[in-house]
């Protein structure tokens, strides 16, 4: 990362014209359309065992403007058609390299409106931005100022569930700089009583941003739930309104993960956290509203690339190490540790507080892990032996 600057996307907030509104719903609408067919395509040739690449599915589109069928995809910018084809060949990449799922069809209600243009579609002047087949310039709240002398690579316009619409700038910034190294580590344990606690001893209670709206959203799904199917104007004014609950929810949670992961990674040089397959964890029914509104993964993500940006370190270790049973004070594993059991005292005299004790232990190892290469973890009785803590320290760039 050093000697180059980091690009980083500046998103807004903007209110389209009539005009403007109605084309992005076509573009919006095409991109969709031009990425179900790639992967129809796509998935009909992996049926016989043929690859199909982004060069063929883009000859393909060429093919599909010009049947009758769906002529109306020349009346859009190819731009941000030619993107949707990118991004299926990304998504293929992943699933190939076994790092995702096999990549979905895109639904008219549920997935996310969006559309991705490249410098030949927009023009950018003076702080006006202007869309391919778009007579005036987007009317933006330009809520924070872009990097001076910034010129955006790409502009992606997206629309959310509850109709607002955004738009986002990928530039270069230069005042993301590696902060001055520190010799600063934490542990964190994750938890749901309290969202975080550090192995300094400092707790992070968790806010639980849909608990405070669950009142609300529940109005809100109740009136929806009443309107039936084809209900037209007025199912669609209830559907509006649920999602707008949902929309404070997640915007409350973003900011405050957000606030949160800048002080950790400004404060410390190396932050360790548990590998936590929380996929898993939501299978459980009784629990799994109150781990998706912890947002974990979430939380997870932005420490990543905030620490990549400012030269930091993020080490995740094994899930399966036992931070609540091992004594940070002498090392003697306790047989059991149910959940209701939060303070303990070891057989050395030691009384830990569950989760600042793991923390403790979580930091230990992750520290062992980054210098070794492995962890110290009391040995398990595994088929084919006795497992390492795995660690994934994320790289810095040179």
């Amino acid at each position: 990362m050093r000697g180059s600057h980091v690009k980083r996307a500046f998103r807004y907030r903007f209110y389209p014209s009539d005009a403007q509104a109605a084309e992005l719903s076509r573009t919006f609408g095409c991109v969709r359309k031009v990425y179900n067919l790639a992967l129809a395509a796509r998935t009909q040739a992996w049926a016989r065992q043929v690859r199909v690449n982004y060069n063929e599915t883009s000859a393909m589109l060429t093919d599909w403007k010009k049947t009758e069928e769906l002529a109306y995809l020349n009346d859009v910018s190819s731009v941000p058609l030619q993107q949707a084809l990118r991004h299926l060949q990304v998504a293929f990449t992943n699933f190939f390299a076994k790092r995702a799922r096999y990549p979905r069809f895109k639904s008219r209600k549920k997935s996310r409106r969006s559309a991705e243009y490249t410098t030949s579609a927009f023009r950018f002047r003076d702080g006006n931005l202007t869309l391919a087949k778009m007579a005036e310039p987007l009317d933006i709240v330009w809520s924070r100022p872009l990097p001076e002398g910034a010129v955006p690579s790409t502009v992606t316009v997206s629309q959310d569930a509850a109709g607002r619409g955004y738009v986002s700038l990928l530039c270069e910034d230069p005042s993301v700089q590696p902060l001055p190294a520190t010799d600063a580590a934490i542990g964190i344990d994750a938890g749901l009583d309290h969202l975080l606690t550090l192995s300094t001893g400092e707790k992070i209670s968790n806010p639980r941003h849909e608990r405070r709206d669950r009142a609300r959203l529940a109005h809100a799904q109740r009136r929806l739930a009443r309107k039936a199917k084809g209900d037209g104007a007025n199912r669609a004014k209830a559907r509006l309104k649920v999602a707008r609950v949902y929309a404070r929810i997640a915007d409350r949670r973003r900011d405050h993960l957000h606030k949160l992961t800048t002080r950790l990674v400004r404060e410390n040089q190396t932050i360790v956290i548990e590998d936590l397959a929380v996929g898993n964890m939501v299978k459980n029914a009784g629990l799994a509203r109150a781990i998706s509104d912890a947002a974990w993964s979430q939380l997870r993500g932005m420490l990543e690339y905030k620490a990549q940006w400012y030269g930091r370190e993020v080490i995740a270790v094994d899930r399966w190490f036992p931070s609540s049973k091992l004594c940070s004070a002498c090392g003697s594993l306790q047989q059991k540790m149910p959940l209701h059991v939060r303070t303990w005292t070891c057989d050395c005299g030691t009384t830990h507080d569950r989760d600042v004790n793991a923390a403790k232990n979580i930091l230990a190892v992750g520290l062992t892990a980054s210098v070794c290469g492995a962890g110290v973890r009391p040995q398990r009785k595994t088929p084919g032996g006795h497992s390492a803590t795995k660690q994934k320290p994320l790289q810095r760039e040179p």
